[in-house]
């Protein structure tokens, strides 16, 4: 006789198979967001499935799929990190194993890595999840995708001259002092001078690209296009996008003879978060931030 299997797993099976063969499709690497979106558009779902929970608004099927992301990242198979989701090279391997038995392994490779875990939840109903620590973990990575996607809509809608401002101010907040940002048109390449002094007379010369550019990568080319503007030996290039770099912009990055530094959409808000407190408030208003506190794990 056939195991009985309850309907948040048959959601999990199906929802977690699909972003798995999703992000495989996008090289491995793809947002959160994004991967919920071509799931929705992938997969039928029936009522039940489709019920929003009166206390968080969430959807059943998108609360079950994090609840069970969970035993993935754990047992090795994906990776999230600013609303950015990776899936690992086990995970990609995982896919040959199929819908039931990926998310049995995973669950099995979770609950050895949880030594405080013992009950099994293979009856495991939607409504009752037993694990309290993983449903907080879900509910909270589910908060912290919401809140990374708020934060990138709002930068979406600023233009690319309120985005230069921004990475200008960020570089004042961080204690560079700023001698040039380009007005509108042609700038030759540099956006933003910046020194370490006053004055600019002590190195480095720090050359500064910005690319508004949230639904694109960066190219290899455009790092290039930076190192050409670098002419002094001691210059320092920042190439800023509210979008990502190419695997090959990285590697030209990493590879040139010059100190050339990345930042993309992920660690600007990083560092805009840490150095924040030191805005004006003025500057603060171009991307307003509000700290809302939960409680932790000590996992």
């Amino acid at each position: 006789m056939a195991k009985k299997i309850s309907k948040s797993k048959q959601i999990a099976q199906k929802t977690i198979f699909a972003a798995f063969n999703i992000l495989k499709k996008a090289d491995g690497s793809m947002r959160g967001k994004e991967v919920l979106d071509k799931i929705r558009n992938t997969i039928e779902f029936d009522e039940y499935e489709n019920h929003r929970y009166e206390k968080t608004g969430y959807i059943r099927w998108e609360s079950v799929f994090h609840f069970y992301t969970i035993d993935c990242i754990k047992a090795g198979y994906l990776r999230k990190q600013k609303g950015f989701w990776t899936l690992t090279e086990e995970g990609e391997k995982a896919i040959k194993l199929g819908p039931e038995e990926l998310l049995d392994t995973a669950t099995k490779k979770y609950r050895e890595w949880d030594a405080n875990r013992k009950k099994e939840d293979d009856e495991l109903e939607d409504e009752i999840l037993d694990d309290k620590s993983q449903q907080q973990k879900a509910l909270l990575d589910q908060y912290q995708e919401q809140a990374i996607e708020g934060l990138r809509e709002f930068i979406l809608n600023k233009s690319p001259y309120d985005f230069q401002d921004m990475v200008a101010i960020l570089l004042d907040a961080i204690g560079y002092h700023i001698s040039f940002v380009s007005p509108k048109g042609k700038d030759g390449g540099i956006d933003i001078l910046a020194y370490t002094d006053p004055l600019g007379v002590n190195p480095p010369r720090i050359i500064v690209q910005v690319k508004h550019h949230p639904d694109s990568s960066i190219s290899s080319d455009d790092i290039q296009r930076l190192a050409g503007t670098m002419k002094r030996s001691s210059d320092v290039g920042i190439f800023v996008t509210s979008g990502t770099f190419s695997k090959p912009a990285e590697l030209e990055a990493r590879s040139s003879d010059k100190h050339i530094e990345l930042i993309n959409f992920e660690r600007f808000i990083d560092l805009w978060q840490e150095h924040y407190s030191k805005m004006e408030d003025t500057q603060k208003n171009m991307l307003p931030l509000q700290a809302i506190y939960f409680l932790g794990s000590n996992e």
